[in-house]
């Protein structure tokens, strides 16, 4: 049984392997799938997360070698935030600090201790410390496995207004109000990894705009066909929102809808997961391609840039 949740959270980013250096090598995460854009197959479509990639531990990018910046305004996902045990903050703190990695001082958000930082593109990312983490399934990059970080916390969204978007959360992708700090209205699932999405409501605040360092959706999970199917009918029937049909991903099946206040909001089924083209022990080595585009590996692979 699927627990509701976000799955995976999808951003742009500027040079690929910049990309992947940071967030294996300083973060320590997995490159667990090194696929392409399936509607833009020039592009790399690279997706980091814990050994196996379970639902709730990936963050993915769409890298463009000369990508302009972007900028997070209203309609967008504020900060995308990773859970790491309590006591690794101040750990987490010196090795930003010996990486240069740009950051804040370490504040408190609904009573967690938050470590607020930057990668290489401006993408704003939290580290969360939490009580009682899981052990570790994947710790690299130097990162030690007692301090590796166990998956999403979750998102912040900039808006508006809450109302509209807190009545999508709680009546059809199975969050509940749980806290309120400020003008910040904190929704949980439930879910261990990506059990939480922050509403934070600006007003007239400036609108975001695609680029490097700016989230492109946020992807709720689904169990499987019918579990999303009774959410688009909910989305479609009884909050009046237009969805896109389903559209095969090759390691998930997802449907699109912009929530009320301009995000774009995926759901994304939890079947067939990352395994389903190579086995756990090599995911992400090899560039892996959906059948309707292995007939043209050569005219792909001749375009991408080299990574490694």
């Amino acid at each position: 049984m699927s627990e509701h949740g976000i799955h995976h959270v999808t951003a742009y980013a500027g040079p690929a392997q910049r990309n992947i250096d940071f967030y294996t090598q300083v973060l320590g995460l997995r490159l667990v799938k090194k696929t392409v854009n399936f509607d833009d197959p020039g592009t790399y479509h690279l997706y980091y997360g814990d050994e196996s990639g379970r639902p709730g531990t990936i963050l993915t990018f769409f890298p463009f070698d000369h990508a302009a910046p972007g900028r997070v305004g209203v309609g967008e996902t504020q900060e995308t935030a990773f859970r790491v045990p309590r006591a690794s903050i101040g750990w987490w703190t010196h090795r930003l600090v010996a990486k240069g990695v740009p950051h804040e001082a370490v504040a408190h958000a609904f009573g967690d201790p938050v470590l607020r930082l930057r990668d290489p593109d401006g993408t704003m990312l939290a580290l969360v410390g939490v009580e009682d983490a899981e052990e570790s399934t994947h710790a690299g990059g130097e990162v030690p496995p007692e301090h590796a970080i166990r998956g999403f916390h979750g998102v912040t969204l900039l808006l508006g207004a809450s109302e509209k978007t807190a009545a999508i959360l709680t009546g059809v992708l199975g969050f509940h109000e749980a806290a309120r700090d400020g003008s910040s209205i904190r929704f949980a699932s439930g879910a261990a990894q990506g059990g939480f999405v922050t509403l934070k409501a600006v007003g007239g605040f400036l609108s975001g705009r695609p680029g490097a360092g700016s989230v492109h959706h946020v992807a709720f999970r689904a169990a499987d066909d019918a579990a999303q199917e009774a959410m688009a009918k909910a989305l479609v029937e009884t909050h009046g929102l237009a969805v896109t049909e389903q559209r095969d991903r090759q390691y998930f099946r997802s449907i699109y809808f912009r929530e009320p206040g301009g995000v774009l909001f995926e759901i994304a089924t939890d079947e067939p997961g990352f395994t389903i083209d190579e086995p756990v022990e090599t995911l992400g080595r090899a560039l892996k391609l959906p059948p309707f585009l292995e007939a043209h590996r050569a005219q792909i692979e001749d375009v991408l840039p080299k990574v490694a």
